[in-house]
């Protein structure tokens, strides 16, 4: 909406209006302006980190004739610092960082030396090192300056508009504990910049028509006379009062895209195409964020239940096919001997047909014949009577013994769940003895189940007397610890008597202490005092016996300059008595040798 104007005089907002050359509008706009949505990244040169930045307008921009004229002197962008959401203190965190520099160096060719420990606690010349190498991958032609590293990282990042601050002072103890994680972060930052670079060179560039003779476009005629006329048509609408010019701002954008040749379609898709990785990377970074090795045990664990699910459904299956097999062998073998029956049964129809060929019968053989098989129809009749008689009863008995069975069976899980709550099953339990107490009772035949019945009843009645001589014995060790007990208690009753005799003895024998001490301590107060004064009169004698032995050695210096002056006059006079000998033998030699001649 439209913001109030300033209270100030417009003579007085004009010069600072065109003054202001940090302003983010459409005036200086390029279409040349390499932001990562139009598929470049924005690489400065770095002796160019403090000129003016230009914004792309298809980015987002911040239109100056849309604010309040006395809102130019707080600059545009603000000064607020934007929290770091990295956990840069996390150990976890910075060792992966660490990890992923050490792997995007040493891919590509990291000339100087890597380690482990170097990357935890690198040195501030081994971090602008690898801080150079990293930018070359950016621009190729860049060199580290020699001199002010540390004002020139700082800007570098800043050109590059990097969201958070590094300090000049950081750099000069780069791997301190407080100072490496931001340092790394920044270094992270840029290798992810060095990336999206390499991923958005290899895509088909946004303005296809363009080449690289056409770079300077903004400086053709069409673009100046769009400007020109923008900049003539705000400014007049300003001067007579506007503060806001959508109209103006939406048509220079809409003749720009027009002059360039802009794809919104392929731009829009860009859009769409960065918000869905967006999406993923921070789905990664909260993924990276978790334990994954707890995830992978937890994991291991599920499997490790499914495999042995599986092992057991497996050994399942494999009993489930032994017993298809066995019952497949079993009615093999029927069906070799209902085979060889019937085989017998063919043979023995062959005979008797072949007899009744061969034989002749008489009416009365013929009627007798007749009356044998009505007798035997009747007679099949009434077998077959009783015998459905007798699979009916037999179908009653079986639902009978089914139901005795069923009751037996829950009997019999009873008797187990007590068997186990009294610790007599499986064969191994504490008070099974060895004694295998559970009943299988469809595994062997009656007379069998009848002796293990009677076996079982005989080792619980023995148990049973076993268990009432052991509750006996404890009663009477239960009275005799009872006994016991009592007997403990009065000591401890006469002990606690004693020890009541004993504390006063105690507190007698402290009181004394007491006064004891106290004597002490008078005696050595005094011994205190006395030895302050035999200090006091050592220290007295010391400074005496300091003063004579002053005294003494100042006549010993005395003493020795003294004998050394007489040394050299004795010296001096001894010369001199010497030449003065030579001088007599040399005229005595003389003057021998002239009265001679």
């Amino acid at each position: 909406g439209r913001m109030s104007r300033a209270t100030g005089s417009r003579p007085s907002e004009l010069p600072m209006r065109v003054q202001d050359s940090n302003r983010m509008s459409m005036v200086y706009t390029t279409p040349q302006s390499k932001q990562p949505s139009f598929g470049k990244l924005n690489i400065p040169k770095p002796q160019s980190v403090t000129s003016e930045r230009r914004t792309s307008f298809f980015g987002p921009r911040t239109s100056g004739a849309s604010m309040s004229r006395n809102s130019i002197m707080s600059g545009f962008g603000g000064t607020e610092k934007i929290k770091d959401a990295r956990p840069l203190h996390d150990k976890s965190f910075v060792q992966q960082c660490i990890r992923q520099l050490h792997e995007f160096l040493t891919e590509q060719g990291y000339p100087g030396t890597l380690s482990a420990k170097t990357l935890q606690s690198p040195s501030s010349k081994e971090f602008v090192k690898m801080f150079e190498f990293i930018y070359r991958q950016l621009d190729p032609t860049f060199e580290m300056p020699n001199s002010k590293v540390e004002e020139e990282v700082p800007a570098i990042l800043k050109a590059l508009r990097y969201p958070f601050v590094l300090s000049k002072c950081s750099m000069y103890s780069v791997g301190a504990p407080h100072t490496w994680p931001q340092a790394l972060g920044a270094l992270m930052w840029l290798i992810d910049n060095v990336k999206i670079n390499w991923s958005l060179s290899k895509q088909e560039l946004l303005f296809s028509d363009f080449c690289e003779d056409s770079d300077n476009i903004e400086e053709g005629a069409e673009f100046n006379k769009l400007f020109l006329d923008f900049t003539a048509e705000t400014y007049s609408k300003f001067m007579q009062g506007d503060d806001t010019f959508e109209d103006e701002d939406e048509t220079f954008l809409n003749k720009l895209k027009k002059l360039y040749n802009v794809d919104e379609a392929l731009l829009a898709a860009m859009e769409e195409k960065h918000r869905i990785l967006s999406d993923e990377v921070e789905r990664l970074e909260k993924e990276s964020q978790t334990d994954r090795l707890m995830t992978k045990r937890m994991e291991r664990v599920k499997l490790q239940a499914d495999l042995k699910k599986l092992q057991s459904y497996r050994s399942s299956l494999e009993s489930f096919k032994a017993n298809l097999e066995n019952k497949s062998s079993e009615l093999n073998d029927e069906l070799e001997t209902t085979v060889s029956h019937l085989d017998s049964l063919k043979h023995e129809r062959n005979e008797l047909q072949h007899l009744l060929q061969n034989q002749k019968f008489t009416p009365a053989d013929v009627e007798r014949i007749n009356r044998e098989k009505r007798e035997l129809q009747q007679t099949i009749s009434s077998l077959s009577k009783s015998l459905e008689d007798g699979e009916q009863h037999k179908w009653n008995e079986e639902i009978a013994l089914a139901k005795v069975k069923e009751k037996a069976e829950l009997k019999l899980a009873e008797y187990h769940k007590l068997a186990r709550k009294l610790k007599l099953i499986p064969l191994s339990a504490e008070n099974a003895c060895g004694h295998d107490f559970e009943i299988r009772p469809f595994e062997c035949g009656p007379g069998s189940m009848v002796q293990h019945k009677t076996q079982i009843q005989m080792l619980l009645r023995k148990l049973v007397s076993d268990v009432e001589e052991e509750n006996s014995r404890l009663a009477n060790m239960k009275l005799s610890l009872e006994e016991s007990c009592e007997q403990v208690n009065s000591n401890i009753l006469d002990k606690s008597n004693d020890l009541k005799q004993l504390r006063e003895q105690i507190r007698k024998l402290d009181e004394r202490l007491d006064f004891d001490m106290q004597e002490l301590a008078r005696e050595e107060q005094d011994w205190a005092k006395e030895m302050e004064s035999a200090e006091n009169h050592r220290k007295l004698l010391e400074k005496k016996v300091n003063y004579g032995y002053d005294e003494a050695v100042q006549q010993l210096k005395a003493a020795q300059q003294q004998y050394h002056l007489v040394l050299q006059e004795t010296n001096e006079e001894r010369r001199t008595v010497a030449n003065n000998l030579a001088s007599v033998f040399t005229t005595a030699a003389n003057h021998l040798s002239i009265t001679e001649v």
